[in-house]
């Protein structure tokens, strides 16, 4: 990424699932997500109330990072999906999706998530309170 380069947040509850599923890919999430399953992927970003974006503010405007989410606008949030581009982690973009994600939803609406085992220390970062009490039904596929 340019160091030049600005950043721009936006909500875009319609976002283009090859879009989607690239920075999955490159975020090191596809592993765990069925990027193969293109209509689960629509189904993902179809269902979900809450898409935000990072893009870079230069011709095409490339994708870099997504935040998917489920929210009542009233009580809570769960982030389902805080993905970055290889190529821009550690450059604030998680960071500043999740600011713009709070910055959205105003301070009366709680957030949680699941994290993955090596973004533990990002969250811990921002500021996120760590919860012991989590449950969990495993998905069959």
């Amino acid at each position: 990424m340019a160091a030049t380069s600005k950043l721009l947040y936006a909500s875009e509850p319609r976002l283009d699932v090859a879009e989607f599923r690239r920075v999955l890919v490159e975020s090191g999430l596809g592993e765990t997500r069925p990027v193969d399953d293109e209509a689960r992927l629509k189904a993902m970003l179809g269902n979900a109330n809450l898409v935000l974006t990072a893009r870079l503010d230069i011709e095409g405007r490339p994708l870099i990072g997504v935040a998917r989410g489920l929210t009542d606008f009233a009580w809570v949030c769960y982030i389902s999906e805080l993905a970055v581009s290889a190529s821009a982690q550690g450059l604030g973009v998680g960071r500043g999706l999740m600011d713009e994600a709070r910055r959205q939803l105003g301070p009366s609406v709680a957030i949680s998530l699941i994290s993955m085992p090596d973004a533990v220390g990002f969250y811990e970062r921002i500021g996120m309170k760590r919860m012991a009490d989590a449950f969990w039904y495993g998905r069959k596929r």
